[in-house]
């Protein structure tokens, strides 16, 4: 049929003849199905197919079990250029783009594709290849390769070079890869746009140099590299480059040197972002030739020093990001390295003037200059950047008032948090019209607040006026002109009455009046702003009645396959709320309701609901009767405690469904019974208090068994009986363990050096025990754990240093036997308690290595035998307590043990010495006569002689003896040499004498043992 076509062509002369006819041709080839030409070159195809033979599918991360399904040698699917991921050229048919990008594609790339020789664009990101071919570099007309985000190791291949039609080259990679000689990048003569992740550039000190000479890179992007030091005197003879635009660094280590490298390498440079590297050092002035740049970001680099000058050149500059430095200096002389000095043809500049300063920036629109050591007041000068839509001046070291907000027109955030001002607001805050984030928190402002102030500010959505003295004065008809998505108001006063303001705002988020001075109840019209909130904070205040039914929820919302929720935090705490809790607050993700005065919640535990809180505090309240058992509900829990309530009964088996929980916290309450054996399902429990109840029996094996990341567990103060488990020396987290005021009786455990925390060095970093969960995929959220301790005698409430403490209390038991000698493994040891029990035998001498320990009581047993010299070691020692057992001897001499009250060693008859006024024998100080008036002394009407000749005469005695025997063998050699010679004798007779005796012992003992 085709040959046929071809041949009646030539007599089709007119034009619309010929649209006709192929018009015909394509309905008869659609018709019966025979004409499909393939457009694939062969050669290709199989090359593809050989790539895919190469390859393993993850058929398990893909919603396609087989994502190149279509990569067949069926006659069906033959053409390659209608593959998955394909492309090819419309003119010759050759594959010129393979784009597989996330098809979890694995193992080597195959060598297949070097008979793709005309291939332009290569993208094979996202994927689990281990390694960059070499082959690579034979594809010289790629255009475009994309390896990112494969899990590839060794090095990067320097055929690569041979690429020099190459524009775009992505190999950040997910490990770290190699760079042997990266000289071949600058023979990348097209390469416009680079990226390079995790690589290592170590052994490569000409880096630099190289990407200097790569004559078209318009795009720098390096993270998490690890270069070398800098040879600065190379630096010197590159010249600047014309073509990069786009410096993007992040993450890496960097010499400082490299630095003025990076601010001269482009005098066409627009956006410079170097940040959250290792870097150090001053910042250097070396911005004057960056005239084009717009956007500058060094936050987080460790900078220090002044902010350098030459940054008041850049006229062009949009955006100004130097927060998370040490840049220190006051902000007057930061805002003179600022005044530029731009071409005065600039209408836009000259209109902009202010305080006859000559000249501002025109452009800046961000200034973020948070988390340095800037300090001093913020001058009026400020007002010199009139575009300015963004400033950010919270955690410095500013002092003084706020200046005229009025030169701010454009601006719409201001945050100034976790400074040292103070001062009123400036009446001219309600120019800002355009203001919408206001942020002046943790600061020392005082003075009112009136509506006039903010009666202009029609767009504000979040106010932060927290932890400073000010006053809200605003009428209970105000109506503001705002609607604010964020209210943070905590320590400012607000009450007494509950500001009746907020009924007018209806999409509030956020919510925080804590401390405020609240003296009132919460009014029936707030159930119209909880309906939106995620954080609702009343703590601290005196607020009063019955929490109403307000209807709080927590927002599901459907992302992509599975749900996410949005946190809904509510603290109530510290009120004087009383009666039921009502259900709603049962829909927080966080409730705190401690410190009030409800009495009644099982309505609000146990209605059937679907129950998505992770931490619910109830502790310090009037809550009575029996501990429900409908914990089935709660399964979310990760913090619980009910702590210093009026609880009785039994705790309910039901509280062992809570897998997840961390801290469990009942303690002060009047609970019985026994343990319940389905807690030891709760095998992430960190927290265990239990304390000052009626609990009895024996402490179940399965504590130590089953809870073993346990780092504190107070069983105090309850009526457990019965031996110590030798199972709980599997605890091997625990760092705080209190079974103290019990009916405890055996030995205490050989192997409690099986406390591994308390073993091994601790990481002072860790100074609290900290619950860390996270909810609905979000970020990860740390609950800090809070515990009454005994400590010294007193009970203190700790929890900002509650990690460093380890203690051991089993005081206040039956216990019996000796004192384990392995306490003393227990290095990290910094309170032992074992008093009021029955211990026996001796105080063992090891117990001085434990450096750490600064409380030790042992009082109140039946210990005997000395007070081991080893204890004269312990150098921190603040409390100690040997007082009532059977010790004897004297006290060892230190500067601790001397320093304690003479009471600690009580009720031990046989101990002596200081702080003891008994002294011990052979100690005693004879007493001195008293001289008489006629030289002699008096004693009891017996005469003695005087003493004084008697003294004298033993020196001068001294004198002649020690010259006349010393003298003459210092000046008479020979009797020196005989004198030395017969000592030699002695000496040699006495060591023949004791071994010979020596081995006649030996040979009798053995004889008499082989008879």
């Amino acid at each position: 049929m085709i040959s046929f076509v071809l041949g009646h062509l030539c007599t089709l002369r007119s034009s619309g003849l010929l649209i006709s006819f192929l018009v015909a041709i394509s309905v008869l080839g659609k018709s019966n199905g025979a004409y499909s030409p393939s457009r694939c070159i062969p050669s290709e195809r199989q090359a593809l197919l050989s790539f895919k033979r190469g390859l393993e599918l993850d058929d398990h991360d893909h919603e396609d079990s087989n994502p190149l399904s279509s990569w067949t040698s069926n006659s069906s699917q033959e053409d390659c250029c209608s593959w998955e991921g394909m492309s090819c050229d419309s003119k010759t048919n050759h594959v010129i783009k393979l784009g597989l990008r996330r098809y979890h594609l694995g193992s080597e790339i195959n060598p297949s594709l070097l008979k793709l020789k005309y291939l332009k664009h290569l993208d094979l990101s996202f994927n689990n290849f281990s390694r960059i071919p070499k082959f690579l570099g034979s594809l010289t007309r790629l255009r475009y390769l994309n390896l990112a985000r494969n899990p590839m190791s060794g090095t990067i291949p320097s055929q690569l070079g041979n690429l020099t039609r190459l524009s775009f080259l992505d190999l950040s990679g997910i490990h770290v890869i190699t760079v042997v000689n990266f000289r071949w990048i600058s023979r990348l003569s097209s390469l416009k746009y680079l990226t390079l992740t995790a690589v290592n550039f170590t052994t490569n000190s000409d880096w630099l140099q190289s990407i200097e000479t790569t004559p078209s890179l318009r795009v720098l992007n390096l993270q998490d590299c690890h270069f070398p030091e800098v040879d600065t005197s190379s630096l010197s003879h590159i010249n600047a480059s014309n073509t990069l635009e786009s410096i993007l660094m992040s993450y890496n280590s960097i010499d400082p040197r490299a630095i003025p490298w990076l601010l001269n390498v482009s005098s066409n440079l627009v956006d410079l972002r170097v940040h959250e590297n290792m870097i150090g050092g001053p910042l250097p002035n070396s911005f004057g030739n960056l005239t084009s740049l717009a956007y500058v970001d060094l936050s987080g680099n460790g900078f220090q020093g002044e902010i350098p000058k030459s940054l008041g050149t850049l006229c062009k500059l949009k955006s100004l990001f130097l927060s998370c430095n040490q840049l220190s200096g006051t902000l007057h002389n930061l805002l003179e390295s600022l005044q530029v000095s731009c071409t005065k043809n600039s209408t836009e500049i000259l209109n902009l003037n202010f305080h006859n300063h000559q000249s501002v920036a025109p452009a800046l629109n961000e200034l973020y200059l948070n988390e340095n050591l800037l300090e001093g007041p913020l001058p009026n000068s400020i007002g010199q950047f009139p575009k300015l839509h963004v400033m950010n001046l919270e955690k410095n070291l500013l002092t003084g008032p706020l200046p005229t907000l009025s030169h701010f027109p454009s601006l719409r955030a201001l945050y100034a948090s976790k400074n040292k001002l103070d001062g009123s607001l400036p009446e001219s805050m309600g120019q800002l019209s355009n203001l919408k984030v206001f942020d002046v928190s943790s600061n020392s402002f005082s003075g009112v607040v009136s509506q006039a102030q903010l009666m202009n500010l029609s767009k504000l959505k979040q106010l932060d006026l927290s932890f400073n003295s000010f006053t809200l004065n605003f009428s209970s008809t105000w109506v503001p002109p705002f609607q604010l998505t964020s209210l943070n108001l905590a320590s400012c006063t607000v009450g007494p009455q509950f500001p009746v303001w907020l009924r007018t705002q209806l999409i509030l988020s956020h919510i925080d009046i804590s401390n405020s001075s609240v003296i009132d109840v919460i009014p029936t019209w707030f159930s119209n702003v909880t309906s939106k909130l995620q954080y609702l904070n009343l703590s601290f205040n005196h607020i009063s009645g019955i929490v109403p039914n307000f209807p709080l929820r927590s927002i599901k919302q459907k992302s992509s396959s599975r749900r996410s929720y949005r946190s809904l935090i509510v603290d109530l705490s510290c009120n004087q709320f009383h009666g039921a809790i009502p259900l709603s607050l049962s829909n927080a993700i966080e409730l705190y309701l401690s410190n009030n005065m409800f009495t009644r919640f099982k309505s609000f535990l146990c209605t059937p609901k679907d129950r998505e809180t992770v931490l619910l505090d109830l502790s310090n309240n009037l809550l009575f009767g029996r501990l429900p058992d409908c914990w089935l509900q709660w399964r979310r829990l990760v913090i619980l405690n009910l702590e210093n309530n009026n609880l009785s009964g039994i705790i309910p088996g039901s509280i062992g469904s809570l897998y997840g929980l961390q801290t469990l916290r009942l303690r002060h309450n009047s609970l019985s019974g026994i343990l319940p054996s389905s807690l030891n399902r709760s095998s992430g429990l960190l927290l265990l208090d239990l304390g000052d109840n009626n609990l009895n029996g024996k402490i179940p094996t399965w504590v130590g068994e089953s809870l073993k990341k346990l780092m504190l567990l107070s069983l105090k103060s309850n009526k457990f009986y019965g031996r110590i488990p030798p199972n709980l020396c599997h605890l091997h987290s625990i760092q705080i363990l209190d079974l103290s005021l019990n009916n405890l009786s055996g030995v205490i455990p050989s192997c409690i050096d099986n406390f591994t925390s308390m073993v091994h060095n601790r990481d002072d970093n860790d100074k609290t025990i900290t619950n860390t969960y996270s909810y609905g995929g979000g970020p990860a959220r740390r609950y800090e754990n809070n515990a009454l301790v005994m400590w010294k005698g007193l009970e203190y409430k700790y929890d900002k240093i509650l990690g460093l403490l380890r203690v051991i209390d089993l005081s206040s038991n039956r216990l019996s036997g000796r004192i384990p000698a392995k306490v003393a493994n227990l290095l990290e040891l910094v309170q032992v308690n074992l008093s009021r029990n029955h211990l026996s035998g001796i105080i063992p001498n090891e117990i001085g290595e434990l450096s750490r320990l600064e409380s030790l009581d042992l009082s109140h047993n039946d210990l005997s035998d000395k007070i081991p010299m080893g204890l004269a070691k312990l150098s921190s020692l603040a409390y100690l307590d040997f007082s009532y057992n059977s010790l004897w001897g004297k006290i060892p001499t230190s500067t601790q043990l001397q320093s304690f009250d003479a009471s600690r060693y009580a009720e031990n008859m046989g101990l002596c010495g200081p702080p003891l006024t008994s002294t011990c024998p052979g100690d005693e100080i004879p007493a001195v006569p008293r001289n008489s008036s006629n030289g002699y002394v008096e004693d009891h009407d017996e005469e003695w002689l005087d003493m004084t000749w008697f003294y004298a005469g033993i020196g001068v005695g001294f004198s002649v003896g020690f010259c006349g025997v010393f003298g003459t063998l210092v000046f008479k050699t020979s009797w020196r040499q005989a004198y030395f010679r017969f000592f030699n004798s002695l000496g040699d007779w006495l060591y023949v004498g004791i071994t010979v005796g020596k081995t006649r012992l030996s040979r009798r003992l053995q004889s008499n043992e082989y008879w």
